[in-house]
């Protein structure tokens, strides 16, 4: 084989390993049960007085 096809081949292989890791990485966070931060948390952060 022609070395600029097999560069070709090596590139393609990098960028579906690559595509498949993001696709993981991202299931992974998404599994995760994130909830929201209770108002009176943010309100207490910010400095925000009633």
């Amino acid at each position: 084989m022609e070395r600029s096809k097999i560069v070709a081949i090596i590139t393609g292989a990098i960028s579906v390993l690559l595509a498949i890791a993001y696709l993981i990485i991202v299931q992974i966070l998404d599994y995760r049960d994130m909830q929201p931060a209770p108002i009176m948390q943010i309100i207490l952060d910010l400095g925000i007085r009633h």
